[in-house]
Parts: C-alpha cells; sequence; structure tokens
C-alpha cells in the first residue's frame, strides 16, 4: 500500500512511518517541520519514506501527498487544547478548513481510504467517570481543539469518504519527535530535573496510550478490509491506562525515590472522564504492548542519557512556536 502521512515528521507520525516502512509500505510524508524537525525528516527519507516538506494549507502540497496514494492517514494538525487556544486562527485554519479541502482532494483523486486521527477530549467532562465512556457516548468537547476533531469527525462520518476516526487517549513516550507538553512526559521530566511539580486537580481522570501503540492503532486500521473499518470509530489505548494525576505522580515519584510535588485542589475540571477500548480489542485485535511504567521509565533512560537535547527546549512543545 502507498500511504501518505500529514504531520509524518510529527510525534505519533514519524513513528507510524517507521513502522510502516518496516511492514514494506510506500510511505510519503508531509510534514511543515514547524519545531524543527529536519533531522527527523533526513532520518525517514533515509529509510525510504518520501519526504515533502509542505503545508495541508497549502493546495499544490496537498494535491502532491495524495497524487498515486493508496490510503491517507490525517495525522497534521495544531495538537492540543492550549495550542489551539493561544492561536484559534491557525487552528481553524488548519484543523477545520485545510482538513476540509483535503478530503476534498482525497475524494477527487478516489482514495481507497482516510484514517483521521482524533482524541479522546472529544467526551470532554463524564457525568460519572467511574464509568468508561465507550464509542457511543454522547460528545461533549469543552476546548476548542476538541470541538475541531468532533466537526471533522460528523463530516467524515456522513459517509462522503471512506474513513475510520481514532480517538487517540493522551499519549506519552520517547518518540522521534519528542514532546515534553504531555502529562507523563512533563511529569516525568519535571521530577527527574528537581523542579517543584504543581498538580492541578490531581483526582481527575485521562485515559493513556504509548506513542508506539497509538502508531500501531493506525497501522492495524489500515491493515483490515476497507469494509471493516470504514465508517468506524475507535477509542486508541488500553483501559486499564485510566490514570489520575495523583497516580501518574504515585507512579514516577516511586521509580526515581524522588519528587518534589504541590497538589493544587480543584474541585471542577472541564475534562474527567475514564474510556474503554474494549471495541478495537474485541473486533480488531488491538492489544498495546506497553503501559505508563514503561512509558516513564524510558523517559528517565533517556533524560539521563541525553538523548532528547535540551528537555525544556521549545521545540519539544507544541506550545508557542511561531506559524
Amino acid at each position: 500500500m502507498k500511504v501518505t502521512i500529514t504531520g509524518g515528521a510529527g510525534y505519533i507520525g514519524a513513528t507510524l512511518a517507521e513502522q510502516l516502512l518496516a511492514a514494506g509500505h510506500e510511505v510519503r510524508v508531509l510534514d511543515r517541520l514547524l519545531f524543527g524537525q529536519q533531522a527527523v525528516a533526513d532520518a525517514l527519507g533515509a529509510m525510504g519514506a518520501e519526504v515533502l516538506i509542505g503545508d495541508v494549507r497549502d493546495a499544490a502540497d496537498r494535491a502532491s501527498a495524495l497524487a498515486g496514494a493508496d490510503a491517507l492517514v490525517h495525522l497534521a494538525a495544531i495538537v492540543g487544547d492550549p495550542a489551539c487556544a493561544r492561536e484559534p486562527a491557525r487552528a481553524a485554519e488548519t484543523n477545520v478548513d485545510a482538513t476540509l479541502a483535503l478530503i476534498e482532494n482525497a475524494q477527487q483523486t478516489g482514495l481507497e481510504r482516510i484514517v483521521f486521527a482524533s482524541t479522546c477530549s472529544n467526551y470532554g467532562r463524564s457525568a460519572d467517570p467511574a464509568i468508561a465512556l465507550d464509542e457511543a457516548a454522547p460528545l461533549t468537547p469543552v476546548s476548542l481543539y476538541a470541538t475541531q476533531k468532533v466537526e471533522i469527525e460528523k463530516v467524515l462520518l456522513s459517509g462522503i469518504a471512506p474513513a475510520t476516526c481514532l480517538r487517540f487517549a493522551t499519549v506519552y513516550g520517547a518518540g522521534r519527535r519528542m514532546r515534553f507538553d504531555l502529562t507523563v512526559n512533563e511529569f516525568t521530566r519535571d521530577l527527574w530535573a528537581g523542579r517543584l511539580l504543581e498538580v492541578f486537580g490531581e483526582q481527575f481522570w485521562r485515559p493513556y496510550v504509548h506513542v508506539a501503540d497509538a502508531a500501531r492503532g493506525v497501522a492495524l486500521v489500515l491493515s483490515q478490509p476497507t469494509e471493516a473499518v470504514e465508517g468506524q470509530v475507535f477509542n486508541v489505548g488500553h483501559s486499564d491506562e485510566n490514570y489520575t494525576k495523583k497516580h501518574l505522580v504515585e507512579r514516577i515519584t516511586a521509580r526515581l525515590g524522588r519528587g518534589d510535588v504541590s497538589y493544587v485542589h480543584r474541585d471542577e475540571d472541564p475534562r474527567d472522564y475514564r474510556v474503554s477500548f474494549a471495541r478495537i480489542r474485541d473486533e480488531l485485535g488491538y492489544e498495546p504492548l506497553l503501559r505508563v511504567p514503561d512509558g516513564i521509565d524510558e523517559i528517565i533512560d533517556g533524560l539521563e542519557a541525553e538523548r532528547f537535547g535540551d528537555p525544556f527546549s521549545p521545540a519539544c512543545s507544541n506550545i508557542g512556536v511561531p506559524a
């Protein structure tokens, strides 16, 4: 299969590209390299990927990315609540306008399948966090980022394209393009560095998934017969990977044997939810290979080996990078 990955030099995208190449697929990457990932792009090129440095907002770049492709994995986005809130106009251009244009372009080229990266943040705040939400649960997004993802899901699931929507849990772990603005990675970095970690709303729940397992979820969907996944939504993660922030802190400090933590109690958080990942397990046989303690270990090992460069560099965060 010839697969185009938008955002293919990003946190999930680069890992996915590597996995697909290893499985024998042809891979084309479209990425702006907004976070300075030239080394990531070069490494993917050396592995055999076709790397296009371009912007999903640009019609010519979209056409180049889609030409001759069998499948599209659309990861390119302004990702995360803080990044979208900081630059709402750019988020709308990328996450909505460019995505709708890309879907239209894909229809015109007769693309066989689309995998759209969505988010479990679509569930917002659960009425009862003790109940794990499945794909049929109401979507109550409380952030611009999640609202935009819900909007695109509705378009894709209307039947206009052979699409599958994947709602990823919050991702963690070491990636080729490293991010330290994600909860597990950020908490581990700060506690390892001996910084005071302020944790707001330590009792609120979120689901988590390792970056390599997030990529494996995409690869698994691509390996399925189109009729098995077309028009479907799958949560991507594992049901035993629902944690409160306090749970995460306890695991990290136990691993480090130290940690300076201040809990700032909040009685109200706009997002508080647990998620069920039974459907993707039961229907597609998806089973993540890694768990949060594995991610904590590899982050600490990478920090101690200085594999991430400066872990506090703005390039390791999606927040505040100029357009």
